[in-house]
């Protein structure tokens, strides 16, 4: 027994040591409490509400901005460019959405209308998946607040995301012109590969940052939860840095889609929703991180009172009573089945003992809420 003992008490060597020292690292414990979580099948249901609510969002978006820019094509045309490199294959050609027939969306129109109605069912439901889901992740329940002040907030969010996409759109106007501007002014050709790289890299940027704040957002403001700000722009980062190398590889999940004969006659939808499917999976992916990194430092994110605190606390020490009881117990049978003559009567009243005071602790113990 006590050489057995002893063994186990030895720190693992060879494959054991380092299958431990991998399983502590934190991109596997990240991707462990993902899937714990549900991840993976929030992330699916959570594409398929985006694949909806993204043509209701272009064509009531358009419709409104073809009112409020329609002096202003190149604006215009400039934020369809923004949309189609988030989202590739959604608008251009070959694409899910024909660019021209964005840019000639009657303003207002009554389809125009009907689109509007279907973005408030589906942007505000998928926004609605997407905070349950990402406090899910984070082991929070569901927002308590009331439902028609979560259904504005997400209604306001929605506006401010799309707010966010002229500004950036704006942006990325004036950036082209300013770098154009210094390259006269320093006698650069503004078609040389020079000139190309600098405004990629410089679209590159403005894409990360607006990528940054839209993280940004779904972790602190969406989702109600008070995540120190260190820890949630480090993730949201993460999360940008991930959805560019995504956008970039959207043309090669386009094409191998369309190269496969089985789903040939809707290449793009089935392209669309692996895309949608991967940025989910970053979202929630990126979520992890955060929970797992908050954990680590002992943070506490759930906005619990201290009176739920102490109830928690003492729910613990109740339920490490009632292991510690089984355990002796256990024990004790054991010791039982090997016992013989006046020892085993002893055991015999130490177990029955030990069986009534794991009842009884068991008894105490309050139940979870």
């Amino acid at each position: 027994m006590t050489n057995s003992s002893d063994d186990s008490d030895k720190p693992a060597t060879g494959i054991p040591a380092l299958v431990q020292k991998v399983m502590k690292l934190k991109p596997v414990r990240v991707f462990q409490h993902y899937a714990a979580n549900g991840g993976p099948l929030m992330a699916a249901g959570m594409s398929y509400q985006a694949l909806f609510a993204v043509f209701a969002a272009l064509w009531a978006g358009f419709s409104i901005a073809g009112l409020v820019l329609a002096s202003n094509r190149q604006l215009l045309e400039e934020l369809i460019t923004i949309i189609g490199s988030a989202v590739p294959g959604l608008i251009g050609e070959g694409g899910a959405v024909d660019a021209d027939a964005l840019l000639n969306t009657p303003a207002l129109s009554w389809s125009g209308a009907i689109a509007l109605v279907g973005l408030v069912f589906t942007a505000l439901g998928w926004l609605a998946s997407a905070r349950d889901a990402i406090r899910r992740i984070f082991s929070v329940g569901p927002d308590t607040t009331f439902f028609l002040l979560l259904k504005l907030k997400d209604a306001g969010l929605a506006i401010g995301f799309g707010i966010v996409l002229v500004v950036s759109a704006g942006i990325s106007i004036g950036s082209t012109t300013l770098i154009g501007l210094a390259f006269d002014l320093i006698g650069v050709d503004n078609t040389s590969v020079f000139a190309l790289v600098v405004a990629r890299i410089v679209g590159l940027l403005i894409a990360f940052a607006l990528d940054t704040l839209v993280l940004l957002v779904f972790y602190r403001v969406l989702t109600g939860i008070k995540i120190p700000f260190r820890r949630v722009i480090s993730g949201a980062l993460i999360g940008a840095a991930a959805l560019g190398i995504l956008k970039a590889l959207g043309g090669l999940l386009l094409g191998g889609a369309s190269n496969n004969p089985l789903i040939a006659s809707f290449a793009v939808i089935a392209g669309l929703l692996i895309f949608f499917n991967l940025i989910c999976q970053v979202i929630l992916i990126v979520a992890a991180w955060i929970s797992v990194g908050v954990a680590d430092v002992g943070l506490d994110v759930r906005g619990l009172s201290p009176e739920q605190l102490d109830a928690e606390a003492q729910l613990k020490q109740a339920e490490a009573r009632v292991v510690i009881a089984a355990a002796e117990r256990a024990r004790l049978e054991d010791e039982l089945r090997e016992a013989r003559g006046l020892r085993r009567r002893g055991l015999s009243r130490k177990l029955r003992a030990a069986v009534r005071e794991e009842s009884r602790l068991k008894d105490e113990t309050p139940a979870p809420h």
